[in-house]
Protein backbone atom coordinates (compact mmCIF):
# COMPACT_ATOMS: atom_id res chain seq x y z
CA UNK A 1 0.00 0.00 0.00
CA UNK A 2 1.21 3.74 -0.85
CA UNK A 3 1.60 5.55 2.86
CA UNK A 4 2.65 9.81 2.16
CA UNK A 5 4.22 10.21 5.46
CA UNK A 6 3.99 14.26 6.09
CA UNK A 7 5.97 16.27 9.03
CA UNK A 8 6.57 19.17 10.36
CA UNK A 9 9.58 19.60 12.73
CA UNK A 10 10.17 22.49 14.92
CA UNK A 11 13.79 24.15 14.35
CA UNK A 12 13.82 26.82 16.75
CA UNK A 13 16.41 25.15 18.89
CA UNK A 14 19.18 23.27 18.42
CA UNK A 15 17.49 20.13 19.41
CA UNK A 16 14.72 20.57 16.62
CA UNK A 17 17.17 20.75 14.17
CA UNK A 18 18.70 17.49 15.13
CA UNK A 19 14.83 15.85 15.36
CA UNK A 20 14.48 16.90 11.74
CA UNK A 21 17.53 15.68 10.04
CA UNK A 22 16.91 11.99 12.52
CA UNK A 23 13.10 12.36 10.98
CA UNK A 24 14.27 13.08 7.17
CA UNK A 25 16.92 10.26 7.58
CA UNK A 26 14.28 7.71 8.62
CA UNK A 27 11.62 8.71 5.73
CA UNK A 28 14.41 8.64 3.32
CA UNK A 29 15.18 4.54 4.12
CA UNK A 30 11.40 3.97 3.51
CA UNK A 31 10.56 6.24 0.63
CA UNK A 32 11.13 8.77 -2.41
CA UNK A 33 10.88 12.30 -0.90
CA UNK A 34 8.40 14.01 -3.29
CA UNK A 35 8.49 17.38 -1.70
CA UNK A 36 10.74 18.50 1.36
CA UNK A 37 8.54 17.10 4.29
CA UNK A 38 6.92 15.17 2.32
CA UNK A 39 7.49 11.54 1.08
CA UNK A 40 6.04 8.28 -0.45
CA UNK A 41 6.41 4.84 0.72
CA UNK A 42 5.37 1.74 -0.75
CA UNK A 43 4.73 -0.88 2.46
CA UNK A 44 2.66 -3.38 3.95
CA UNK A 45 0.92 -2.99 7.15
CA UNK A 46 3.88 -4.20 9.40
CA UNK A 47 6.22 -2.34 7.81
CA UNK A 48 4.13 0.70 8.42
CA UNK A 49 3.90 0.07 11.78
CA UNK A 50 7.39 -0.15 12.55
CA UNK A 51 7.99 2.62 10.58
CA UNK A 52 5.53 4.78 12.39
CA UNK A 53 6.13 3.85 15.65
CA UNK A 54 10.27 4.88 15.12
CA UNK A 55 8.96 8.71 13.65
CA UNK A 56 7.24 8.74 16.90
CA UNK A 57 9.83 8.07 19.22
CA UNK A 58 11.96 10.50 17.27
CA UNK A 59 9.62 13.62 17.60
CA UNK A 60 9.24 15.93 20.69
CA UNK A 61 4.81 15.54 20.10
CA UNK A 62 4.55 19.12 22.22
CA UNK A 63 6.21 20.76 19.43
CA UNK A 64 6.39 18.86 16.06
CA UNK A 65 3.87 16.53 14.44
CA UNK A 66 3.67 13.84 11.62
CA UNK A 67 0.83 13.41 9.20
CA UNK A 68 0.05 9.37 7.44
CA UNK A 69 -2.11 8.81 4.72
CA UNK A 70 -3.21 5.49 3.84
CA UNK A 71 -3.92 5.77 0.11
CA UNK A 72 -3.55 1.83 -0.40
CA UNK A 73 -2.83 0.01 -3.79
CA UNK A 74 -5.33 1.68 -6.04
CA UNK A 75 -3.31 4.96 -5.22
CA UNK A 76 -2.93 5.93 -8.82
CA UNK A 77 -6.21 7.40 -9.44
CA UNK A 78 -6.16 9.37 -5.99
CA UNK A 79 -2.39 11.22 -6.61
CA UNK A 80 -2.02 14.06 -9.44
CA UNK A 81 0.94 15.59 -10.26
CA UNK A 82 1.61 19.44 -11.49
CA UNK A 83 4.14 21.10 -12.39
CA UNK A 84 8.46 20.18 -11.76
CA UNK A 85 9.73 17.02 -10.61
CA UNK A 86 7.98 14.20 -12.75
CA UNK A 87 5.79 11.71 -10.76
CA UNK A 88 7.11 8.18 -10.52
CA UNK A 89 5.63 5.03 -10.08
CA UNK A 90 6.95 3.56 -6.49
CA UNK A 91 6.44 0.10 -7.52
CA UNK A 92 9.25 0.43 -10.23
CA UNK A 93 12.63 -0.33 -9.89
CA UNK A 94 14.79 2.70 -9.48
CA UNK A 95 18.05 3.11 -11.34
CA UNK A 96 20.83 5.53 -9.95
Amino acid sequence: MLILITYDVNTETAAGRTRLRKVAKQCINYGQRVQNSVFECQMDVAKYRQVKAILEDLIDKEKDSLRFYNLGDKYKSKVEHIGAKPGFDVKETLIF
